[in-house]
C-alpha cells in the first residue's frame, strides 16, 4: 500500500509539472506541425538505471523513422499524399511516475497518434494504463510481462514475446543439452528472480517446463531479489549452499553486471549459467572481460540471425549510430515503428481507432525477429520464438539454439576458469 501511494503521489507531481509546462508551450506551432506530419510519441529511459537499453531502443525507432521519411513518409489515402513522421521524444529517467505522466502528455497535449516505449516491466506497466483512457494505440518496445496484456486493454500492443516463453525456452534448451548427452539428467537448478512480474513469469516458464518433462531437472532453490540492489552476496551465498548444478537468474542489465561480478569474486561455478535475457551486452564484456565467457541468454533477437534483412539492418544501424547493435534492444523497437507505419498506411488516415484495428491485423513479413514474421496476438502481444546465444572466448557470441538458426555449438558443461 505504501509503494502504491508513493507511485500515485509522484504521478500527481509529474502531472502538475507537465501541466505548468504546457501553459507556456507554443500550441499554434505544435498544431501547424501536426497538420504537416504524423506525430508519434516516444517515451524511453536514456538516463537512470535503464539508460543504455533505452538509448538502443530509441536508436532503433529513429532509424526506422529516418528510413520511412527518406521514402517520402507514410501514405494517407484520405489526404491523397504521404506525410513524414515527426517524433516527440521524452526521457522518463527510468522512473515509473514520470513514464506514466509523459505518456499521458504525449497522448493528450501532443496529440500523438501512437506512443512507443515502455522499456522494462515496471515502466511498461506504468504506461499501459494510459492507452485505453485516451484511446491512443501504444506499443511497448521493451516490456514483456504478461500482466501488461491480461487486463483486456484494447489499445495496448507489444513487440516482445512473453517472459514465460523465455523461461520455458531456457529450460527447453537445457533439456536439449541433456538429450545430446552434454548434460546429465536430474541436474539441480537454482533460480534467482527479480522481484517483478517479469521475474515471476520467467520462473513460471522454467517450472512449467520441468513439470511437463519430469526427470530432466529439479528446482532446489528459488528466491527473488530487489531491482537495483548493490549487494547480492547474501543471495549468492544461499545459491552456493543449495549445491545446484545450474544457476539461472532473471535480471536487468545493471543487476546482471553487479550480480555476476560478485559471483566471480565468490569463486562460484556451475555447469551452466544464465541471466535470462542478459549476457551478450558489450557493457558486461567491458566490465568483466572473459568472466562473462560461456554465459547463455534467451533473447528476442540476435544480429547473427541468417536473414538478409538482418544483415542490412546491422549495417544501416552501424552507419546511423556509429556502433553495432547491442544485444536485442534496437531490433524490437525498429520493428515496432515499421509495424506501426504499415498499420497507418493500411488505415489510410490518422484515425486512432482505425490504426488500432489495423495493428490487430498487421503482418510484417520481413520482420527482423526469429521466424521473419511479426504479428500481434489477440491480447496485443507477439509470440515469436526466442533464440539462445552463448558468449564464447574472444568476445564471440554464437546462436546455439534452435538448431536451424545456430551459428555455433553449445559449450556445456562450462569449463572451470
Amino acid at each position: 500500500m505504501r509503494e502504491t501511494a508513493r507511485f500515485y503521489r509522484n504521478a500527481c507531481l509529474w502531472t502538475a509539472t507537465v501541466f505548468l509546462s504546457l501553459l507556456s508551450s507554443p500550441g499554434c506551432n505544435r498544431n501547424e506541425a501536426a497538420g504537416r506530419s504524423i506525430t508519434v510519441g516516444v517515451v524511453l529511459p536514456i538516463t537512470g538505471r535503464e539508460a543504455k537499453p533505452g538509448q538502443y531502443q530509441r536508436e532503433g525507432i529513429e532509424l526506422a523513422i529516418k528510413q520511412i521519411n527518406q521514402n517520402g513518409g507514410i501514405m494517407l489515402k484520405d489526404r491523397g499524399k504521404k506525410l513524414p513522421v515527426r517524433e516527440v521524444f521524452y526521457d522518463d529517467s527510468s522512473d515509473q511516475a514520470k513514464s506514466a505522466a509523459l505518456t499521458e502528455r504525449a497522448m493528450s497535449s501532443d496529440e500523438a497518434i501512437t506512443v512507443l516505449g515502455g522499456y522494462s516491466t515496471a515502466l511498461g506497466e506504468a504506461e499501459s494504463v494510459m492507452p485505453d483512457r485516451y484511446q491512443v494505440p501504444w506499443i511497448t518496445t521493451g516490456a514483456a510481462a504478461t500482466t501488461i496484456f491480461n487486463h483486456g486493454y484494447q489499445y495496448v500492443f507489444g513487440t516482445l514475446s512473453p517472459t514465460t516463453l523465455l523461461g520455458s525456452t531456457t529450460a527447453e534448451y537445457l533439456g536439449s543439452l541433456v538429450d545430446e548427452g552434454k548434460l546429465k539428467k536430474g541436474l539441480k537448478l537454482a533460480l534467482a528472480l527479480e522481484n517483478t512480474d517479469h521475474g515471476v513469469d520467467y520462473g513460471n516458464g522454467i517450472k512449467q517446463w520441468t513439470q511437463q518433462h519430469p526427470g530432466y531437472f529439479d528446482v532446489v532453490f528459488s528466491e527473488s531479489f530487489d531491482l537495483g540492489s548493490p549487494d547480492f552476496s547474501g543471495l549468492l551465498q544461499k545459491v552456493k549452499s543449495a549445491k545446484a548444478d545450474i544457476f539461472l537468474a532473471d535480471a536487468h542489465l545493471q543487476d546482471f553486471i553487479t550480480m555476476h561480478r560478485q559471483y566471480l569474486q565468490n569463486g562460484m561455478h556451475h555447469q551452466m549459467i544464465s541471466y535470462g535475457a542478459r549476457g551478450p551486452e558489450s557493457d558486461a564484456r567491458k566490465a568483466m572481460g572473459d568472466g562473462v565467457d560461456y554465459i547463455f541468454a534467451g533473447i528476442w533477437w540476435s544480429r547473427n540471425l541468417p536473414y538478409p534483412q538482418v544483415k542490412k539492418f546491422n549495417q544501416d544501424y552501424k552507419d546511423f549510430t556509429g556502433h553495432d547493435p547491442d544485444s536485442w534492444y534496437p531490433a524490437t523497437a525498429y520493428d515496432a515503428m515499421r509495424a506501426l507505419a504499415a498499420a497507418i498506411e493500411s488505415a489510410g488516415s490518422l484515425n486512432k481507432t482505425k490504426i488500432r484495428d489495423c495493428l490487430r491485423t498487421v503482418e510484417l513479413k520481413d520482420s527482423l525477429l526469429p521466424g521473419q514474421m511479426l504479428k500481434f496476438g489477440p491480447n496485443g502481444q507477439i509470440n515469436t520464438r526466442f533464440v539462445v546465444v552463448q558468449n564464447k572466448p574472444g568476445g564471440k557470441v554464437d546462436i546455439v539454439y534452435p538448431k536451424d538458426a545456430a551459428t555455433g555449438q553449445s559449450i556445456a558443461p562450462i569449463p572451470k576458469h
